[in-house]
Order: C-alpha cells, then structure tokens, then sequence
C-alpha cells in the first residue's frame, strides 16, 4: 500500500511539473509577440482555466504557432479532465469520502463503530442512541438496498477500525468497537490490530473468557440474559423450590447467575431442579458439594437436583415448584415446552419463558431489546460498583492489598459479584421484594437503614453471614478449597470455610459489599 501510494505521488508531481512547464512555454512564446494578449504568468494560468473547464471566455487566446499548440493540448485535456473531475465528485459523495468527511466535523462526539450491521448491532446501537442522542454510531460495512434504514442518525462506511481512529484524532472519548457475532474476534479481519488502536473493544463470545488484551473485552449474550432475568425477576423469601428446563449456555447461565446471588437469607433452603446433561457442569465444579445439597433436597442449605430423564416424567415437582424457567436454547422448543405445560399439568407457580418474541400473557425474558444495552454489554455502572468495593475493602483491611488495575481477572470477576448482589441487599434491608432497580433514594433509604440496623450486633453478624455465604458460594464455584494460607495459584484460601471459623478480622471484611451502598448513594446524587 505504502508503494502504490508513492507511485500516485511521483504521478501527480510528474503531471504537476509538465503542466508548469506548458505554462511556461505559452507565457514565453506570447510574450515576445506585440498582439498576444497572453503578457505574464498569471495570463497563461487564466488561460488554461478557462480551457479546461470549457467556458471559453475568449479574453484571452493565443496568437502565435508555439501558443496555438500548447492551446491545442490544453483543448484535448479539457474533456479528460472534466470527466475525471465529475467521476472523482460522484465517487466521493457516492462512497465513503463523504462520510469520512462529514466525520472530521463530529471528533468531540462519543463514536460506536459496529463491524457489521446485523439485528444486535442495530438494537445495541438503537439503545445506545437513546441514552445519548448526541453521539457518533457507525456501521463499518456498505448500506445494501434490502438493508431497512434505522430510525437513528448513523453512517455505513465500509472502512477499517484503523481509518475512523484516524479521523478521530484521538479527540474526545476512546472510540468503542463492537464485535457482535460470536467468537467473532478470531476470524472477523476488522478484528485484526484492534488491540494496538486507542479504543475500546467488546467483542460476542461464548467461552469464559473476559479480557484477551487490555483494551478488549468479552461479553456474553447468554450471561447478559442472565443478569438480566435475576435483576427484573429476583429471588423471593417465598420461593423454595425452583425448576429450570433446559441447560445448553442459558440454562447454564442462569443456573450460574443464580449461585452467585440469590443470597437473601442465613437459614435459606432453595432447590433447583435442573432438567438436562449436568454432567460436563458436575465434573468442572466439583467442589460445589461443600455449599450445595447435590442430589437431595436439604432443610439446612441450597440444593442442586439434576435430572438426566425427560421433565414430563417428574409431575410431582413441577407442581410444587414456585417458578418453572423454561430456557433452552432452542427457542422453539421453549415455546413447544410452555404450551404443553399449561396444557397436562397442574401448576400453582410461576412459568418464566425465555423467547425473542413478545406474546400477551406469557412471562418471557430474555428479549435482545433486554439484552443488548449499553449497562449490560460494557457493564459501566456495575464495574464501577466493583471499583468501589475494591478500594472500600483495601481500606478496611490491614494487610497490603491490589488496586483494581493490578487484580486479574478472577478477583475482578469477585467484585463483580458482589456488586452484582446489592440489590438483593437492598431488597434485603429495606424487607421490600418489589425492587428490581436502583434509583437514587431507594439506596439511600437501604444505606440509612444498614447504618442503623448494624449498630444491633446480631444484625451485623447477620448481615456478614449473608455476605460470606454468598462470597463462599463463588469461589466455590470456581474450584476454591481451604488452606491454612492463601495461595492463589493452588486455589486455596483460609476464609473458605464455616463463619464461626473466621477471624474478627475477616468477617469485617464482608462489610465492604454493604458500605459500597454509601458510595452509591454519593455517586447517584
């Protein structure tokens, strides 16, 4: 690419200098004559303006042999140039110089660049529009006629990543680009150099993976949904027993969101009765015994049950179960399981369906306009809530510990999860199950009540039970056992075990995910 545009270089100097020169040539050969009204430099340039864009003023014209031909050339030119003129014109507007021009003009701006233009992207980006009009949103591939306009300002630019963060001038906010299709980072050529650019990366995947380089980060679709579902439909102190039909990547997801924060209670007993091939998710998580009922249902603690048989053979627990979440990944074999059911069986609970399509009367989740939003794939709000709790815990410990820039992506992940629980917290303090958002009193009527209900210290106790329930049960799931010391790299750490165990030191600890509500209450003011 560098040579080809070194040769358009010697090319356009090269017609540069001929084209002075035959300037040259019909200003000296002019002069010496005393009727040429051709007399200077400037004569001859108005002359060949004149020619070329074929106005013909005819106040000024060549009167001697040597004039004449060089007039003549001009004359030939004229044609050529005026088609190559309006061509470069009609290309310009019709391609992507336009666009990128139009671009120069808006670097102040957030810009969104999408690789692709599919039904993610474009509701990610709808969404994005909507909580910040003024913004830049670019799809990097040409407008095709079946492609139906979106109801938002956009430009298709068939460009690479690298000639829009050159337009950008590194002005304004990090660029951010979005890898919509799954696994795309590995064969999309618009991925590659994306981790030497200024900008910010989200790319779809399916692993367990959430950073490959330092600006890049993953997010999944499936775990999205599943944040999504436990946020709008949370836990309830009434609910103990609960079935999932269906356990490909959502069942999977839910399951896994489910462990990490419903957590409403010291002495709860929730079962989860899992219809599908847990065996794979069993052989992973082996530890999960030492927190979980696995295989039976408990009075004492949470159970996993996990069938490998048909759910029509089990009538008895769908009819006690207090929610049934209906989540294959087929989302028409949901739809098939949802009607027979309301059709055979006697049920008393609630029947969630994850499906993409709306229908009245069905309590579906799961919907990409749920999905694809701006909180839930660059997870802003909730990664500054995992900040926060790092920097609230390295504060109330007395021991050396890692600022947010230098934990890895495990301990990242744990606050997370603790950010992830405050609004089972709460829900918790303010003994209202009806929250399913934040907003900004209710966090501080929570904080209020934390502060004054702590200083009773059974309640504390009890709040730090619940926390350290809820920290066990995650780093359980993630292969953790007990050891006298910690050591990261043998997966061993010494508050893995029974509460009455821990130091006073450590159950303090647990107040760090509680007294992040203060700083919330800050932050939404």
């Amino acid at each position: 690419m560098k040579r080809r545009n070194k040769i358009y270089l010697y090319i356009t100097v090269l017609l540069l200098l001929v084209y002075i020169g035959l300037l040259a040539v019909l200003c000296l050969s002019e002069y010496t004559d005393s009727n040429a009204t051709i007399r200077s430099f400037g004569d001859a340039f108005w002359y060949s303006l004149v020619t070329f864009t074929t106005v013909g003023y005819g106040d000024l014209t060549p009167v001697t042999p040597v004039g004449h031909a060089v007039g003549v050339i001009f004359l030939l030119l004229s044609a050529g140039i005026m088609m190559t003129l309006f061509g470069a014109a009609i290309s310009f507007v019709t391609s992507e110089g336009l666009p990128l021009f139009l671009l120069g003009f808006q670097r102040e701006k957030n810009w969104y660049y999408f690789a692709d233009y599919g039904a993610e992207a474009h509701i990610l980006a709808a969404n994005i529009f909507k909580e910040d009009p003024d913004t830049v949103i670019i799809f990097g591939e040409k407008k095709t006629d079946e492609m139906e306009f979106p109801d938002y300002p956009c430009l298709f630019i068939n460009v690479s990543p690298a000639r829009i963060v050159a337009r950008k001038k590194s002005t304004g906010s990090k660029c951010k680009i979005f890898l919509m299709k799954e696994n795309d980072i590995g064969v999309n050529s618009r991925a590659i150099g994306l981790h030497q650019l200024p900008v910010d990366v989200y790319a779809r995947t399916t692993n367990g993976q959430d950073h490959l380089s330092g600006n890049i980060r993953f997010f999944h679709s499936y775990d999205c949904c599943a944040r999504q579902y436990w946020r709008s439909r949370p836990l309830c102190s009434n609910e103990h027993t609960i079935v999932l039909i269906g356990f490909g990547n959502y069942g999977l997801s839910i399951l896994e969101r489910a462990i990490f924060t419903n957590v409403i209670s010291v002495g709860q007993h929730v079962a989860y009765h899992i219809f599908g091939d847990a065996t794979e998710f069993l052989a992973t998580h082996r530890h999960l015994h030492e927190v979980f009922s696995i295989g039976t249902v408990s009075q004492d603690s949470d159970s996993l049950l996990f069938y490998k048989e048909c759910w029509e053979m089990h009538h008895e627990v769908l009819e006690l179960a207090d929610r049934i979440i209906i989540c294959p990944d087929d989302e028409p074999e949901g739809w098939n399981i949802f009607w027979r059911l309301g059709r055979y069986y006697k049920l008393h609970g609630q029947i969630h369906l994850h499906s993409n399509r709306e229908a009245p009367g069905v309590s579906y989740f799961g919907t990409n306009e749920e999905i694809y939003t701006p909180n839930q794939i660059m997870r802003t709000s909730l990664n500054q809530a995992a900040v926060t709790i790092n920097e609230i815990f390295r504060k109330s410990v007395s021991y050396p510990t890692l600022s947010w820039e230098n934990l890895d992506d495990f301990h990242r992940e744990s606050k997370i999860s603790a950010a992830d629980h405050l609004l089972m917290k709460i829900r918790i303090l303010l003994k209202d199950e009806t929250i399913t958002d934040f907003s900004a009193d209710t966090v501080e009527k929570a904080y209020r009540e934390y502060c004054e209900t702590k200083k009773d210290a059974a309640v504390q106790e009890m709040y730090r039970r619940i926390d350290h329930l809820r920290w066990l049960r995650f780093y359980t799931f993630y292969n953790w056992s007990y050891g006298a010391a910690r050591h990261d790299g043998a997966r061993q750490h010494p508050m893995l075990c029974a509460y009455e165990n821990l130091t006073p030191e450590q159950r303090r600890e647990r107040d760090a995910a509680w007294e992040l509500l203060g700083s919330i209450t800050v932050e939404l003011k």
